[in-house]
């Protein structure tokens, strides 16, 4: 088994973190301070980006993406989430890749300026009474002659505000199973601005300052059926298709910054002198620094195995759910120690440890939680047993 990168592979991780350390570190306490990203500062870094051949480089490349496998697409990632996770995801944007699953005429409509960087997307899914549990949604969709009409509220929607249309998925009917009625979903194209679609500003976050969330309503807002992603009452076999990787892709962010966590702790140990030594040589320090490098070991080989399955196609959710997990919680752990080792100084502004460890926070609700992950990978187990 190898384990090596390639010649290309080596490349892209060069060119992304020299664009990282050189165009993102510089704004990031600008918007880490004042909570906001600004529209000329977005598109200075987003023209550098597309220069540097990094914007929307999760695409294929026939849709003009950079047309990465797997494993090379989450290396670029683990270098963007290095940075302020406002600065990376708006400014070196990467489309959501569930865009692929549109018609040619809805690829030309939204697919093809995104990655133009033209208009930006986002994903609607959750909901106030609706979060792990999607087929408990209540935002509805009922069709009418040629016209779907979208009532409900959607919340927790990243960067709603910036979008310039939403991928929004409603209940749109009921099927019976042998545990009851259970509701049929179908993905829907909503444009801002369409009657009846309102965007309000969301919550105040702890976690990645300047990268909002919004509230969508929807009243009787009319759409024609020519917006349907997919197919009527599929979109969880859309969602399914085409977000499983988006798992991995938060758990290669959470190895950046947990790696730039670990660097800050590692220099400071060999620099920090008490007691007429480099910190780092007291064992209570030395032991963190053993685990928290063994434990982001641990958390990036089980997202390059599973990076590597995908493009294999035999992954299977649990891998996906595995990485996720033991990433999300790496970072958590790794933020914590290296705060410890810092002392008092690691939790002022003048580093990006108390960010990260802030930022560590909401990787392990979003994209399903750590519990969601947990029954995801049991449920695998037990089914060999039929239970």
């Amino acid at each position: 088994m190898h384990f090596g990168l390639t010649e290309e592979q080596q490349m892209i991780v060069d060119t992304t973190r020299s664009f990282v350390e050189n165009e993102l570190y510089p704004h990031e306490m600008e918007v880490e301070r004042s909570g906001h990203l600004r529209m000329d500062l977005i598109k200075q870094i987003q023209a550098k980006a597309m220069q540097a051949g990094l914007y929307a480089a999760n695409m294929p490349a026939e849709v003009g993406g950079a047309g990465l496998d797997t494993l090379s697409w989450l290396l670029y990632e683990k270098e963007l989430g290095k940075a302020n996770y406002a600065l990376h995801w708006t400014c070196v944007a990467r489309p959501s890749n569930i865009l692929l699953a549109g018609t040619e005429e809805q690829r030309q409509k939204y697919l093809y300026p995104c990655i133009r960087g033209e208009k930006w997307d986002c994903l609607a899914m959750t909901e106030p009474g609706a979060g792990s549990d999607l087929r408990g949604m209540k935002a509805s969709a009922r069709q009418d002659g040629d016209d779907w009409v979208l009532n409900g509220t959607k919340h927790f929607i990243s960067h709603a505000d910036l979008a310039d249309f939403a991928i929004c998925f409603m209940a749109s009917g009921e099927e019976d199973t042998p545990r009851g009625k259970k509701k049929l979903i179908t993905a829907f194209f909503v444009d801002k601005g369409t009657p009846g679609f309102t965007v309000r500003d969301g919550y105040r976050n702890v976690s990645h300052r300047g990268y909002t969330n919004a509230i969508l309503e929807f009243d009787n807002c009319r759409i024609p059926k020519s917006q349907i992603l997919g197919e009527v009452h599929k979109g969880f076999e859309v969602a399914n298709t085409w977000l499983g990787a988006t798992r991995l892709q938060v758990a290669a962010t959470c190895l950046g910054r947990a790696e730039r966590a670990l660097a800050h702790a590692v220099q400071y140990a060999a620099e920090r002198q008490q007691f007429g030594q480099s910190i780092g040589k007291f064992q209570g320090i030395s032991f963190k620094l053993a685990d928290m490098a063994m434990e982001l070991k641990a958390a990036e080989l089980l997202t390059w195995e599973a990076a590597w399955k995908f493009d294999q196609g035999t992954v299977t959710e649990a891998d996906m759910s595995m990485a996720k997990l033991k990433a999300t919680e790496v970072l958590a752990f790794i933020a914590d120690e290296a705060i410890q080792i810092h002392g008092g100084m690691g939790l002022m502004d003048d580093l990006p440890l108390e960010r990260i460890w802030r930022d560590a926070r909401v990787e392990r609700i979003w994209e399903g939680t750590s519990e969601i992950q947990r029954h995801i990978i049991s449920r695998q187990m037990l089914r060999a047993f039929g239970a």
